[in-house]
């Protein structure tokens, strides 16, 4: 689900659009489950899935980018200038 790479640390991410509310869910399929409110249009899901995480991590939502997937559900993001050990933490606080 997490992983350390060169350029950051790679997150696997299932999102669910057009959910009640927005926030992370839990783990699904070794991915971490993030409903979104947005609709997947116009790449607003897209926007709102890099500030769940942004948030959720503590971290300004441009070191957070979508690396593959991006009109998918399975994504896979990239976050910049945090570590593993970091993110894991934060993520599993949620």
């Amino acid at each position: 689900m997490v992983s350390e790479r060169p350029d950051g640390v790679a997150i696997d991410v299932r999102v669910i659009p057009r959910a009640g509310r927005s926030g992370i869910a839990g783990t699904r399929e070794g991915a971490l489950l993030v409903r979104l409110n947005a609709a997947p249009v116009d790449n607003a899901a897209n926007d709102e899935l890099i500030e769940v995480i942004a948030d959720a991590i503590g971290v300004s939502k441009r070191t957070v980018t979508i690396t593959s997937g991006q009109t998918s559900r399975r994504k896979t993001l990239l976050v910049t200038g945090a570590s593993a050990e970091t993110v894991r933490a934060k993520l599993g606080s949620v």
